[in-house]
Parts: structure tokens; sequence; C-alpha cells
């Protein structure tokens, strides 16, 4: 499964997400511009203009998108666009479900988006640790999955085995990781206690690998990344994570507290959605391998493995390359 869409698709599905989001006077400037972003930079249609599209009702929209996988992008995107909505309201909810409703696609912002609503963010945080309980095992690292985690002491087997690292050779992956935690001031997973250490060191492989930064448009801009190579849902709810932690803010992910708006921020949206393209380029997905067994390889040499394209600017501050 794909995020991209054929050339002669895109108007409709940007007909459909249009409708999906007009609401309350009609999208946000914030909507508007991520889903202008994903037209010009993931879509590759600059020619078109969103003031020109005439949205598509739900039943409209279902009759248009008989496809499953158009369907599931569709839905994909509407939930991004949600969360781009300040403040989130019923009216944005309910005109989202009739339409997820309409083309038979659901997931699981929805209890989530509707707990934060109706009953506010105390609750919608439970129904989101409960969703990371779920979601992030899927993710660990696949060496550590088997290994008892604390959420409050530290672990030095694995503390050991990461500073190991830094004997490797310059510009292997391991030393790069290593490398990494210097430059970003962050600590090794396992030196402080975090049920999420053995997700951290997948997760921060995956930096290193691709070359995305640890700004808040960057985290969300490396789920998209992965989404790009992989329409799956894990890395759909990786996704999911970032845009609620980094956009809606009424969770956290360990280290990371809630922010909010950040896609708003100058060059935010194009960010996602030019890696969401440069995810779709890959030859693999790598988030979920055994990052530790080849941590003597040259980060060159892994990077060509999987088909990982250097970013657009390197220079933008939201990279390392």
């Amino acid at each position: 499964m794909t995020v991209r869409l054929g050339s002669d698709r895109v108007e409709v599905v940007l007909a459909a997400l249009l409708g999906a989001i007009d609401v309350e006077g009609g999208p946000t400037e914030e909507q508007r511009m991520v889903l202008g972003a994903l037209c010009v930079h993931l879509w590759e249609r600059p020619d078109l203009d969103l003031d020109r599209i005439i949205p598509l009702g739900p039943d409209e929209a279902a009759a248009a998108l008989p496809e499953p996988t158009e369907r599931r992008t569709f839905h994909e995107v509407l939930v991004a666009l949600e969360t781009c909505r300040h403040p989130l309201t019923s009216a944005q909810l309910e005109r989202a479900e009739q339409y997820d409703r309409a083309l038979s696609v659901s997931g699981a912002e929805i209890a989530m988006f509707r707990d934060l609503v109706t009953q506010g963010v105390a609750t919608a945080a439970t129904d989101f640790a409960r969703f990371l309980d779920t979601t992030m095992p899927l993710r660990f690292e696949p060496s550590l999955r088997e290994l008892p985690i604390s959420a409050s002491e530290p672990e030095p087997a694995i503390v050991d085995a990461l500073r190991a690292l830094q004997d490797l050779p310059v510009g292997t992956l391991g030393r790069e990781f290593i490398e990494f935690h210097l430059r970003n001031d962050l600590p090794l997973p396992g030196e402080e206690g975090s049920s999420l250490n053995h997700f951290y060191v997948a997760h921060d492989m995956t930096h290193v690998i691709t070359g995305i930064g640890t700004t808040a448009a960057a985290e969300v801009a490396l789920s998209a990344f992965l989404l790009g190579i992989e329409d799956n849902d894990i890395n759909m709810a990786a996704l999911l994570s970032s845009l609620i932690v980094h956009e809606v803010g009424f969770g956290s992910a360990g280290k990371v507290t809630g922010e909010s708006h950040t896609l708003a921020a100058p060059g935010a949206a194009e960010l996602i959605a030019t890696e969401l393209a440069r995810g779709s380029r890959c030859a693999a997905d790598f988030s979920t391998i055994d990052h530790l067994a080849i941590a003597a390889v040259p980060l060159a040499e892994v990077r060509a493995r999987f088909g990982v394209a250097p970013p657009p600017d390197p220079h933008d501050g939201h990279h390392h390359w």
C-alpha cells in the first residue's frame, strides 16, 4: 500500500478531503497549508488550485473512491487534517465521521478525538496511553523485545551495549547513533528509566538512517517518512502518535511533552509532504529491522541498501546528513 496517488486521481481525492473539512466557515488556514503541500510535494500536482475544486459530499466521495487503497489514503490524510483544526470541534469530528462511514474506513483516532472534544484532555490522554501500550511494543528494537523493561529503573546492560558502539569506525551506523545522541544532548536509551527505552533504540536508529532531526516538525516528518515507505498499521500508528503529541498536544510519549500547531510553523507542512515523498521512494522499510545487528555497517551503505536519498535541503534545520 502507498500514500501516493495516480496523477489522474489526485483531484478527486482532494475534492473529497475538502468536503470533509468544510465546516464552521470552511477549512482552516493550517488545513489548507497541509493539503496544498501534499498536493504539490507528494502528489506532484502543482497545477491544481484548491479554490477551484468543488468539494464532494460523503456519498459522492464514496462513489468516486471505490478502491480500498485510495480510501485508506483519504482516511489517513483526513486524520492529519483533523489534527490541524484548533480547537478540534464536534462539527469537524461529525463531518469526518460521516465520510468515514460512507467510505467504510476507520481508525484508532476516532475514540480519542471524540473523548478530547466531549470529555476533555485528561480522558483523551488516558486513551492515548492505552494506545501507546498496544502499538509501541511493535516498534521496539527486535533484539530487546523479550527483555524485561522498567518505567522507573535504568537498564545498565543496554547502556553498556550501546556505549560500545562508540568504538566502531567513524561513519558506521552504530558510531553515528552515538554521535546523534551527543549532538542532540540526549541520554542513551536505558540511562534513565522509561517504558519506552526499547522503542527509543529503534526510533533513534531511524533518525540516523533518514537524517531527520529532532525538532517538533522533524519528529512528525520522521513518522510521515515511514508511512511513505510502507502504508501499514504500525507506521500509521507512529504518525498518529506524532500528530497527537506535536500537533494536537493532549498526549506525551516518554521524554516528549505535548505541543500543538506544529504544522502551522513556516515550512512545516512542506517538510511533512516532502518526507512522505522521500520515504515513498525507498526500497524497503528499515524501521523494525535489527539495527544493532548492522551497527558496524557504514551508514552510507545502509542508506544505499534501503534507497534512502538525501533530503531536498539538508541544511534546513530539520536534518543532519
